[in-house]
């Protein structure tokens, strides 16, 4: 009796014990750091770790966390408990610091583990027993500059209902004014980091998912109550270069309840201009009528980490009704090309006891710069002076140019349309050298800008961090005409030798000749090529009459290549001296491509006038060209045509300077060029079916004829079959009929995989980068529920089958499995020691001990077994638990 007891009080201590080894602790947490400053030693950062742990956990209290790692292989250190809060819920928030000095740039991750988290999490097995992981990553870069990590203003345990869509924001703020953020769902990690065996996220009625960009995680809904542990990243990006992250481990507690949460108003995206207010009202409602408290979270509330924070206060409170006023007054400080996101929180209090739930929405505010008031464009020669106004923000850091020709005839809307956009047609020119220059010559790129087209500029202000304003008022201006002005780079004749060009220009009619004396000349200039290639230095024809505005260069290949030109005017002062030229002018080259039964033609010039429209000739059977079509784009494509016959065509230019004093339209032709049809388009893609037949093997695939949709000579077909859908394809079977139009793909290992079939035309043709239709099914390995080693040859061996024994295997002659390549089979006695483990996917135990092979005694034995399967995305695990009788009579 007395050994009884002694073995009875022993269990009781060693349970005792056991308790307190694996006392429930850690629910949620991150750690986040701030950037200290330099000092002869390197860079240092204060890391800051949160904890959510079980209040009555006592025993496993932690007044300082022992073996943090700070990435940069000095060894472990402790974080002293510098706070701790006791909140409802059994929930105690400790919050440690240290600081560390870093030798200089690099990636370093900081992490600690903990022993254990709190008992009973639903989605990690005996959580009691799995350590909790924190991470977060810093990078130090001399490029990038300084960082701290994201500030997370919504705490990391929440709570929801059954059958309740529960959303969560971590209400996440960076503080460095250059950096945006992203959000990752992932894992929760157990020892070092490592993958949780058995983890699972929660399961949803419908779906389980976080908003990378807004970083709403959405679970709609739960189907069970308990607790769950979910994690995410925070990634930090500055410029588009990756620079860090930070790793929050919550928990989400579900419960039964009929409450319903509170609703908020709609809320939309706000823009405001730096040095204006913004402000508007919340409500919030609860549909079961209980009390609801609203507040607001984020980076603007918060006056540490944004100067002259928001507020919201409360308007009216009417038990389930509540309004609050969000007010803040921005300035110039608060300039960040990203958004500031602010959190809004709705939670209810029931008064029957019910679970109190709590809604989420979210805006972003973007404050942005006013642009420079005013601006001011004056012509000077071949050259447009712009000059403007310093803009209300001061620190601009260089000012952007963008000019379009013709007038912007639509707003651009201030202060949401920061910058220019692209649609408004304008073009950024240039830039200054920095901020304090407000002035800016347009001579377009050393060039020279054309006479006879409106030119029109805005302007806006670039702060150091990347934050752009709006945009100046437009101002236009016009060059005088007091220089030629080129009209016309027309072809008049085809060859490659004979060809000739007819260039025209309209002479200067604003020329003071009283500062610019006569005699005057005019000099022509021609390259070969468009815009940009280099002018001969010698001129093809000089006039010395301003009346002499025409000239047709002949002998030259105007069947290979386009031409260029262009007209200096020389006054006389004791020499000639250069007064001004025209812009450069090419001819319209035109390119045919043949394609089946079609001819496409595309065109180019480059020129400074606005060509409205083109006009296509086509030369008709009695060899006259016949006007086809007009288009305002360079390209037409010419259809209907007969392969293997040959077809001529030119380009006529119909163009405009929207000026007057000049020949309107201006009509430009291209050389003639021809073409002939062939067919070089392969068939379109079969549209393929994948039928799977697991009881025997074999994929079925079933195509369409596209004789019959968009081709007529198919004259077969080529299948293809590859692992993955972005793997390698390789060609396992031709058909050399157009009505093949099954193929069944037999005797195979794995019935998972990728199909491609091509369709193959007269020519050889062949379609072009079909999509892959993938099967992924037919998965299969079961393990019997017992067996007996006792040397009859039946169910001598614990082997897996697609039935219940391997008897019924041997009687249905089934196969064992179906898509499998490999496996990790472990099998542990009731006392937990491993007895038997292997990766061969037949198992074939005899029943004894993997080490001695004594033989095992009859009883039940725990097993589990990943199975990989083959996937067409490389393989899928699933994991197998289960128990196996091992009889011996």
């Amino acid at each position: 009796m007395m050994k009884i007891f002694f073995r009875f009080f022993l269990v009781v201590i060693i349970l005792f014990c056991t308790q307190r080894v694996f006392a429930t602790h850690n629910r949620a947490g991150e750690i986040t750091y701030q950037w200290i400053g330099l000092d002869p030693t390197g860079i240092t950062y204060k890391v800051t770790i949160t904890t959510f742990t079980v209040t009555s956990s006592q025993a496993a209290d932690r007044p300082q966390l022992d073996s943090v790692y700070w990435g940069d292989g000095s060894p472990a250190v402790i974080f002293n408990r510098v706070s701790f809060t006791d909140l409802p819920n059994d929930i105690r928030r400790n919050v440690y610091e240290n600081v560390h000095t870093y030798l200089g740039p690099g990636v370093y991750k900081i992490h600690f583990t903990d022993p254990n988290r709190n008992a009973n999490v639903v989605n990690i097995p005996n959580s009691v027993y799995v350590p909790f992981y924190l991470e977060s990553e810093l990078i130090i870069s001399s490029f990038l500059g300084q960082n701290s990590s994201p500030v997370l203003t919504y705490e990391p345990i929440d709570r929801g209902c059954v059958g309740r869509v529960f959303l969560h924001n971590p209400g996440a703020h960076d503080p460095d004014p250059n950096d945006s953020l992203s959000y990752e769902l992932i894992e929760c990690g157990g020892f070092n980091g490592n993958p949780i065996p058995g983890y699972s996220y929660p399961i949803a009625s419908n779906f389980f998912r976080m908003d990378s960009i807004t970083g709403d995680l959405t679970w709609d809904s739960p189907v069970a109550t308990g607790e769950y542990n979910v994690a995410f990243n925070i990634i930090q990006w500055r410029f588009g270069n990756y620079i860090g992250l930070v790793r929050r481990d919550m928990q989400i507690v579900i419960n039964n309840c009929t409450n319903q949460p509170p609703e908020i108003d709609n809320l939309s995206e706000l823009c405001v201009l730096a040095g204006d207010s913004i402000a508007f009202d919340v409500t919030a409602i609860d549909p079961n009528m209980d009390i609801v408290i609203l507040s607001a979270s984020g980076g603007v509330m918060d006056g540490a980490i944004v100067p002259n924070p928001a507020l919201f206060t409360p308007v009216s409170i009417n038990n389930d009704t509540v309004t609050s006023h969000f007010f803040w007054q921005t300035n110039c400080d608060h300039l960040r090309p990203q958004s500031y996101f602010v959190l809004f929180s709705a939670k209810d209090f029931p008064t029957n006891g019910d679970q109190p739930l709590v809604n989420l929405k979210g805006t972003s505010i973007k404050v942005i710069a006013p642009g420079p008031s005013t601006l001011n464009a004056v012509a000077n020669g071949s050259s447009i002076d712009l000059s403007w106004s310093s803009p209300f923000c001061p620190g601009v850091a260089h000012y952007n140019i963008y000019r379009r020709n013709g007038m912007y005839m639509d707003t651009i809307d201030c202060p949401c349309d920061n910058g220019v956009p692209a649609i408004s047609g304008f073009t950024l020119i240039g830039s200054t050298l920095d901020g304090t220059d407000t002035t800016f010559n347009d001579n377009n790129n050393g060039q020279g800008l054309a006479i006879g087209i409106q030119f029109c500029y805005l302007v806006t202000a670039v702060y150091p961090n990347g934050s752009e304003s709006c945009v100046s008022p437009q101002d236009c201006e016009s060059l005088k005409k007091d220089a030629p002005v080129i009209t016309h780079a027309d072809v008049r004749t085809t060859d490659n030798l004979n060809g000739s060009v007819f260039v025209g220009w309209s002479k200067p009619t604003e020329l003071d000749t009283v500062t610019y004396l006569p005699p005057y000349q005019y000099r022509v200039y021609r390259s070969s090529g468009f815009f940009g290639a280099a002018f001969n230095p010698i001129p093809i024809v000089v006039f010395n009459d301003l009346n002499d505005t025409s000239y047709v260069d002949t002998l030259i290949d105007t069947k290979t290549q386009p031409w260029s030109y262009k007209i200096e005017l020389y006054y006389t002062d004791t020499t000639l001296k250069l007064k001004g030229q025209t812009a450069v002018a090419s001819t319209i080259f035109l390119k045919i491509s043949p394609t089946d039964n079609a001819l496409i033609l595309s065109w180019e010039e480059h020129v400074p006038w606005v060509n409205q429209r083109y006009d296509i000739f086509k030369q008709n059977a009695s060899l006259v060209f016949d006007s086809i079509a007009s288009v305002s784009v360079n390209t037409f494509t010419d259809t209907g045509l007969v392969n293997g016959n040959q077809y001529c065509y030119y380009i006529r230019g119909i163009g405009t300077y929207f000026f007057n004093g000049f020949v309107d339209p201006l009509i430009n032709r291209s050389q003639l060029e021809c073409g002939i049809p062939f067919d070089n388009v392969p068939p379109c893609a079969p549209l393929l079916e994948v039928n799977s037949d697991c009881k025997n093997s074999l994929n079925k695939l079933v195509w369409n004829n596209p004789n019959n949709i968009c081709s007529d000579d198919v004259l077969g077909y080529r299948i293809y079959f590859g692992n993955t859908a972005s793997g390698n394809f390789e060609l396992i079977d031709t058909l050399t009929s157009p009505f093949d139009t099954t193929y069944i793909h037999d005797n195979l290992l794995r019935i998972s995989g990728c199909y491609k079939v091509t369709a193959v035309d007269s020519v050889g043709n062949e379609t072009l980068a079909p999509a892959p239709v993938c099967v992924d099914t037919c998965r299969q390995y079961v393990l019997p529920s017992a067996f007996s080693p006792n040397g009859d040859f039946k169910n001598d061996l614990f082997h897996p089958c697609d039935s219940t024994t391997a008897q019924e295997l041997q009687d249905k002659n089934c196969p064992p499995y179906k898509n499998v390549k490999s496996i990790d089979l472990k099998i542990y006695s009731r006392w937990g020691n491993l007895v038997f483990e292997t990766k061969d996917k037949n198992v074939n135990w005899d029943g004894k001990f993997k080490d001695t092979k004594n033989e095992c005694s009859a009883g039940v034995y725990f097993y589990t077994c990943k199975v990989y399967f083959f996937s067409v995305s490389g393989e899928q695990v699933q994991e197998l638990h289960g128990t196996v009788q091992l009889i011996r009579d």
